[in-house]
């Protein structure tokens, strides 16, 4: 039986995504430790960083911030929280870019530079490894 090439994309990608979920360990989504929220659920989670609300279920200012493209953390967040594959994910800014309806979270470097930005900025809300937790943020959902 012959593949055809969709059929072999979609299992690359599937396969793909399983590599990157069985590389990434448990990851928690944060706040800073001065924030009021204490915790979310994962399709609260996911609507402020699809752009989808820019507020924290109490009303306050929610700024999302990302992971690098391509890291496993990334990958495993977005299949966890919101279901999407990193080329759906693609898709999905590329609509909401193109329509003026939202832009992506800002990226940066990994888990460390992550919880240090969330610590500083009751504002801010992000994704790290469990591993990289400390006093400095609150852990508001675990995903494994």
């Amino acid at each position: 039986m012959k593949l055809s090439s969709r059929a072999r994309l979609l299992a690359a990608v599937f396969l793909a995504s399983c590599a990157a979920l069985a590389q990434a360990g448990d990851l928690v989504v944060i706040v800073s430790a001065r924030s009021p929220v204490e915790s979310l659920r994962p399709e609260q989670v996911a609507a402020i960083f699809l752009a989808q609300s820019p507020r924290f279920p109490n009303g306050a200012v929610a700024s999302a911030l990302d992971q690098p493209v391509g890291s496993p953390e990334r990958d495993q967040f977005y299949l966890r929280v919101a279901g999407k594959t990193p080329a759906l994910l693609k898709v999905y800014w590329s609509k909401m870019v193109f329509t003026g309806r939202g832009q992506p979270p800002r990226e940066l470097a990994g888990s460390a530079a992550v919880r240090r930005a969330v610590a500083d900025d009751p504002a801010l809300i992000g994704y790290i490894g469990r591993e990289a937790l400390d006093p400095s943020v609150r852990p508001v959902l675990l995903l494994h």
